[in-house]
């Protein structure tokens, strides 16, 4: 093993499963955070365009909570929450409601008026007409959220590793406090394969749940 190495190759085979389990552990605080930030958000985003006062304050929050660095929120949760997995994903699904409000918000009012007239007039109320006529013509826009707030989650939680939550960011911390660069591009190489990963899945996705939408190249 030649110490001068960018990367120990038998180091990684030594570690698969620990890999493994950073790999599970990485995936699992992501979908978790992604998928409680956009209930929230579709709650919150129900509520701005029912009244619609309210979205300057919801979305001025949102981006509030955006703005904060992620180091110094989770610094703040630590005296209040402790170092667990609650602190991890409080601070995760912040970072995702400004960008799933803005978007669910924009793809509904995005909505052709003659449709949202036609739904009315054949009864739907304000919930149902949200539910199975606004919220899948905005699927683009939410789409595109759920792609926005998923690579960002993947970047956000390898910083969650400082907090001792695991995941490819336990390899990075390792590594900089050992000076040991294969556990750098360990976790920082496997975490820009999770998103790239992600995002590919949920541009298939947005294909099957938008047949309608133009596709580049076909007419």
């Amino acid at each position: 093993m030649n110490k001068d190495s960018f990367i120990w190759w038998d180091w990684v085979g030594r570690h698969t499963a620990q890999i493994q389990s950073a790999t599970y552990e990485h995936l699992r605080l992501t979908l978790i955070a992604v998928a409680v930030g956009f209930a929230l958000s579709l709650v919150l985003a129900a509520i701005a365009l029912r009244v619609r006062w309210t979205f300057t304050p919801i979305a001025g929050f949102a981006g509030l909570l955006y703005t904060i660095p992620s180091l110094a929120l989770f610094a703040f949760l630590l005296p209040i929450t402790g170092f667990n997995t609650l602190t991890s994903e409080i601070g995760l699904v912040s970072y995702t409601l400004a960008i799933f409000i803005r978007n669910i918000v924009a793809g509904v009012d995005s909505v052709p008026p003659d449709v949202v007239n036609a739904a009315n007039g054949m009864g739907y109320q304000p919930i149902r007409r949200f539910v199975t006529v606004d919220l899948p013509l905005a699927a683009p826009a939410i789409v595109a959220a759920l792609r926005i707030a998923t690579v960002t989650t993947v970047g956000l939680v390898t910083v969650t590793g400082l907090i001792g939550q695991g995941g490819y960011g336990a390899f990075i911390d390792s590594g900089l406090s050992r000076d040991f660069s294969t556990e750098i591009v360990v976790g920082g190489g496997l975490s820009v394969i999770m998103a790239v990963g992600l995002d590919t899945l949920l541009v298939g996705a947005e294909r099957l749940v938008t047949p309608w939408k133009p596709r580049p190249g076909k007419r």
